[in-house]
């Protein structure tokens, strides 16, 4: 068996004021980065929902992940989580236990995003390896937990909980997008340029403006700017605003 290298990190969470979006959060935030899809040695994908489109326009590129220190660090976690991943979560569930006893000191909500550049099911894991109830646990009542995520039944396993989830459009889920809007989701769509006002019928929002809104919201859409290599886009995954009802 290959022998994966990595170093365990002192923290897993990032302070949400390193990322440009989280840092317009109205709240004190912290946000975990891993490597997306196969980017690790094992060639798992922990974006399982994928598509080639997402792949390639993920946030991985964008802002601070163009820097080979910041991919290395989170290859690095990525790498820590696939080779033990009790022990990660035992350590991620450490950590967020720390901010929920600030939280309680301080008497204020605090936000946490575990899957800056992933998707995977924290929410469970920590449950599982950690001995968290997340969404129960009092302790846990300032918390403010929200991802976004590319599989439609999380977004319906944690609809109306305190894990606020939002599904993000790809070339190849629209049916998906729809009915997670029909049912009071929020869906986020990746637009070229400009941001409408609406999209096939339902409101469209400004999500650059906050990584919250999500939170805030029921039943939106949540229009982003294309970033990093989405900006170069061919596959759909990008929809050009002036294209919407052609």
């Amino acid at each position: 068996m290959q022998q994966i290298n990595y170093k365990i990190p002192k923290n897993l969470l990032s302070k949400g004021v390193t990322n440009s979006k989280t840092a317009k959060n109205s709240l004190e935030s912290y946000i975990l980065y891993l490597a997306p899809a196969r980017q690790n040695s094992k060639k798992i994908n922990i974006c399982p929902k994928a598509s080639k489109g997402c792949e390639a326009a993920c946030l991985f590129s964008a802002g601070r992940g163009k820097f080979n220190s910041v991919k290395n660090s989170r290859i690095n976690k990525t790498e820590y989580f696939l080779d033990n991943k009790k022990e990660f979560c035992k350590q991620l569930a450490a950590e967020t236990v720390k901010i929920a006893k600030r939280s309680i000191k301080l008497n204020k909500q605090i936000a946490i995003r575990y899957n800056g550049t992933s998707d995977l099911d924290f929410i469970y894991m920590l449950k599982k390896y950690g001995g968290l109830d997340l969404l129960t646990d009092k302790q846990f009542k300032n918390l403010v937990f929200y991802d976004y995520t590319a599989i439609g039944g999380k977004v319906k396993k944690y609809l109306n909980t305190r894990y606020f989830l939002t599904l993000s459009r790809k070339e190849d889920n629209e049916n998906e997008i729809l009915n997670a809007l029909k049912i009071g989701g929020n869906v986020a769509i990746v637009f070229k340029n400009d941001i409408p006002n609406n999209y096939k019928g339902f409101k469209v929002i400004d999500g650059d403006t906050s990584d919250l809104l999500t939170v805030y919201n029921r039943g939106v859409i949540l229009g982003l700017r294309a970033k990093g290599d989405a900006k170069k886009d061919l596959s759909g995954f990008v929809v050009d605003p002036l294209n919407i009802n052609k």
